[in-house]
């Protein structure tokens, strides 16, 4: 399993480089008083990372993420707002610092399977996320106001595929930065003629690239899949 899973990080990390980070969910929340740790492999941060959860009562739980050197370090705080047996939903608010700092919004499902697979019950889960990057690596060097926030939405999905093991992938759109309808499109050039024939020159300040590594409006900053190592309690 844990072979498996390096090789295809390993494999994606070829194609799609980003520069970005989210929290690191779990499948449930850490006990009041409990802290739990892990470890998370991102696209988004390239770098790995470590976490930490406690839990402050039945319904909220807080969690600390440490990049290497500091790139994915970021904070975060779950709130279960609905549970119904296998259910329930939790709001998270996150902060993440990476070259595209940006802040999260994200309402989750969850669903915990009635069979049990590979000795677990596994739980799943889909999100909605809002995404915002106040001041990216394009706009921390915009001395004449041409750049704006970049402000994002989209899904997610993630699920546990061990007792120690859990997935997630997810993309969150900037539609100021481009049509929806050109995410696959691989001439995508806002100062293109022949993107200025057909949307006139909305896109010219929202570059997809800054020196040849993506900025705060590329697709590819939108683009999030996680691999989590579960490690437990700390002791």
């Amino acid at each position: 399993m844990t072979r498996n899973l390096f090789i295809l990080f390993l494999a994606a990390l070829i194609w799609i480089p980003g520069c970005a980070s989210h929290p690191a969910i779990q499948p449930h929340l850490a006990e009041e008083g409990k802290t739990e740790m892990g470890f998370s492999l991102s696209l988004e941060n390239v770098i790995p990372v470590i976490w930490y959860r406690r839990g402050l009562n039945k319904n909220t739980d807080v969690g600390l993420r440490i990049g290497i050197p500091l790139s994915g370090t970021g904070v975060d705080i779950n709130r279960v707002l609905f549970r119904n047996d296998r259910k329930w939903d939790i709001l998270n608010l996150a902060w993440s610092f990476n070259p595209n700092s940006n802040f999260d919004v994200t309402y989750m499902k969850f669903s915990r399977a009635k069979k049990e697979n590979r000795g677990i019950l596994p739980v799943s889960w889909m999100g909605f996320r809002i995404m915002i990057i106040p001041n990216g690596v394009l706009r921390q060097q915009d001395t004449e106001g041409l750049y704006s926030a970049s402000t994002r939405a989209g899904l997610l999905y993630g699920r546990q595929i061990g007792k120690k093991w859990g997935i997630e992938f997810g993309y969150y759109h900037d539609f100021q930065a481009m049509p929806f309808s050109k995410v696959f499109s691989f001439d995508w050039n806002p100062k293109s003629p022949k993107v200025i024939n057909e949307y006139g020159d909305t896109y010219v300040n929202f570059p997809p690239t800054n020196n040849g590594l993506p900025s705060e409006y590329s697709r590819l900053t939108g683009l999030s899949f996680q691999i989590y190592m579960y490690l437990g309690k700390k002791q």
